[in-house]
């Protein structure tokens, strides 16, 4: 289905594409026309001929350099560096449009009209031809540019709204994990046995509680969060858990510190290791151990959370890894990916890979 859009929306591209040369080249060479028409007193026939020729000589300089952008990039490029590449390349198409009708003209004298013209005469007649190559294609070339840059302005306003959307709806379901009664239950059951056991216990207890449901409130409106703060919030819960699973839930952290102030999407980890509990731990009788490996390859960070468990053949995952998922494929251009893997003797995997391409996202 995916692929049927693409084409779609390539298709119509192309389409108003040709419409904008059609029109916009036979608009143009109206003026030649009458001038021919009026001026020269060509006949109906021969100005038809020349309009039908001036119109295809616009549209094939332009096209050809509209195959050149493309496979160069050049709407990628920043708008000072392409300006500084489309003073020159004006120029040029300039005087190729001046050699072309010039060419045009001695073709046309030569068969229809004077049959003996010179024709190095005929090919330094520059003047207006030049001025108006000159002006018909800084118009061309300035109008094709700005459109591109409109529609990815467009494209990414519409992204960053998107992952707006997700990152938030991701802070909700995070809360309502928080929030979850039976979470809240647990964690409020094993501080009230705290209280007269071990009141300094319990006092961190709450104070973990009150970080928990801190950070779900007011960091929703960061998408991207060092992974030395996530870290923080992944030990904080970890260590609200394992007052309800003691010994039965372990975490143990293998991580790069050379990577810890890169930035990474908002709960991400805490996410993984949330499942990791929910669908790994709290399902076995004896517990077991979280892995979390954080480690650079390839220029990519890779975030590895490994978990005993199974998956659910029946399911396609929670509504919070689909949206992990989501975003992922928007903040990275769908250079980063994430994947759940099942393992031998009852294992787990769940790993994000993002690139570090960016340099923003390191502090």
């Amino acid at each position: 289905m995916n692929s049927n859009k693409k084409t779609n929306t390539s298709n119509t591209t192309i389409s108003l594409y040709w419409k904008c040369q059609l029109i916009g080249w036979s608009i143009v060479s109206i003026y030649w026309a009458y001038t021919v028409y009026t001026r020269d007193n060509y006949g109906i026939f021969y100005t038809l001929l020349n309009y039908v020729l001036d119109i295809s000589i616009g549209i094939f300089l332009t096209h050809m350099y509209r195959r050149f952008a493309l496979k160069a990039k050049w709407s990628s490029l920043p708008i000072r560096q392409l300006l500084i590449r489309l003073l020159p390349t004006i120029l040029l198409l300039a005087v190729l449009y001046v050699l072309i009708s010039n060419l045009k003209w001695y073709i046309f004298r030569t068969l229809f009209v004077i049959k003996n013209v010179d024709f190095l005469e005929s090919i330094i007649y520059w003047d207006p031809i030049l001025l108006t190559g000159l002006r018909l294609m800084s118009i061309w070339l300035l109008a094709y540019h700005l459109y591109h840059y409109y529609q990815k302005e467009v494209v990414t306003a519409k992204e960053n709204a998107q992952l707006s959307i997700i990152a938030k709806q991701a802070q909700l379901d995070n809360l309502s994990a928080q929030l979850n009664p039976h979470f809240l239950f647990n964690s409020l059951n094993s501080i009230k046995s705290l209280v007269i056991e071990n009141p300094n216990v319990a006092r961190r207890a709450i104070d973990l509680l009150s970080d928990l449901l801190r950070s779900s409130l007011y960091e929703k409106d960061k998408d991207l969060i060092p992974i030395k703060e996530e870290l923080s919030l992944v030990k904080d819960y970890i260590e609200l858990e394992k007052m309800r699973f003691e010994e039965r839930l372990q975490l143990k952290t293998n991580i790069d510190n050379d990577l810890i102030n890169y930035k990474i999407p908002t709960l991400s980890i805490q996410l993984l290791i949330e499942n990791a509990i929910k669908h790994g731990i709290d399902l076995k009788i004896g517990g077991g151990i979280i892995f979390l490996k954080i480690k650079k390859k390839d220029n990519n960070i890779y975030l590895t959370v490994e978990n005993p468990g199974v998956i659910n053949q029946h399911k396609n995952g929670g509504l919070g890894l689909k949206n992990l998922k989501k975003r992922l494929e928007i903040q990275y251009k769908n250079n980063a990916s994430f994947s759940l893997t099942a393992k031998e003797n009852d294992c787990v995997v769940a790993e994000i890979i993002i690139p570090m391409h960016i340099e923003d996202e390191k502090i």
